[in-house]
């Protein structure tokens, strides 16, 4: 890494509750146990406030589980390809999978993921994990779902042409969270600015736009990773001379407690 080049810069934000930003200049790699030869920094946690663990960064050419990550009972688990050269061989319970750039798999509670560079060269994963909330109808249960987010269909986004939106894992009461991918179009934005009971987490891995959180509206860009509270007001417009993507999750499909 070295001397830095000019002043210390970061361009995070976390207000507690709230919403947070998290910049690449700011991260640091984590040890994971049970995962080797990987360059992974946790960008969310319940230390936080959230209610899920958020994880990216490289596999190198001999990156490698020895424990399936997010093994735990109760606990289900996402992974996905940002981008790279590289290939992923996955395995979930009975399933394998070679994942390339834009690949995933969901893992269902209890599961976990173990994976392993397929071919020597470098990519960068997302990880996600939380705690499953079963559905009232215990013969309701969620299930290994895979996939590449380039063989999906983009759907119009609330009606609007300049937005794109895709569904990852099946919209089925079984699930009680989604992963999905929202793109903006230069100058494309949300079609109101939201509040809702759901919690986000938002990887960009592509382009770049002016976010709102809560009260305050923040450049975000590739890399950049934000965390949404419950309720928190947000809308993002895209903005430069691309488009603006990002993966994100949800939960869903279930009451709250009271």
């Amino acid at each position: 890494m070295g001397y830095p080049e000019g002043p210390l810069r970061n361009r995070s934000v976390y207000e507690p509750d709230k919403y947070a930003v998290i910049t690449p200049e700011g991260r640091v790699f984590n040890v994971i146990p049970g995962i080797h030869d990987c360059q992974l920094s946790i960008l969310c946690s319940p230390k936080m406030g959230a209610q899920a663990v958020h994880i990216a960064g490289d596999v190198l050419p001999d990156g490698h589980t020895t424990l399936p990550y997010a093994k735990e009972e109760g606990v289900e688990s996402f992974i996905f390809v940002i981008d790279g050269d590289g290939t992923l061989e996955v395995t979930v319970g009975d399933t394998v999978e070679t994942l390339a750039s834009g690949g995933y798999i969901y893992a269902p509670p209890g599961e976990g993921i173990g994976f392993k560079n397929a071919n020597g060269k470098p990519l960068r994963i997302y990880l996600y994990k939380q705690r499953y909330v079963p559905h009232p109808d215990p013969a309701k249960k969620p299930w290994t779902v895979s996939g590449n987010v380039n063989a999906i269909e983009e759907q119009d986004y609330a009606e609007m042409a300049n937005v794109h939106v895709r569904d990852l894992l099946p919209v089925d009461e079984a699930f009680d969270m989604n992963m999905h991918t929202l793109a903006f179009d230069p100058g494309g934005c949300h079609p109101f600015v939201e509040t809702h009971v759901q919690e986000h987490g938002a990887y960009i891995y592509e382009g770049q736009g002016n976010y709102l959180l809560d009260e305050t509206w923040l450049n975000v860009e590739k890399e950049d990773f934000i965390w949404f509270a419950p309720f928190t007001k947000q809308a993002c417009y895209g903005t430069g001379l691309g488009r603006m993507t990002y993966i994100y999750s949800k939960d869903c499909h279930r009451d709250e407690k009271i």
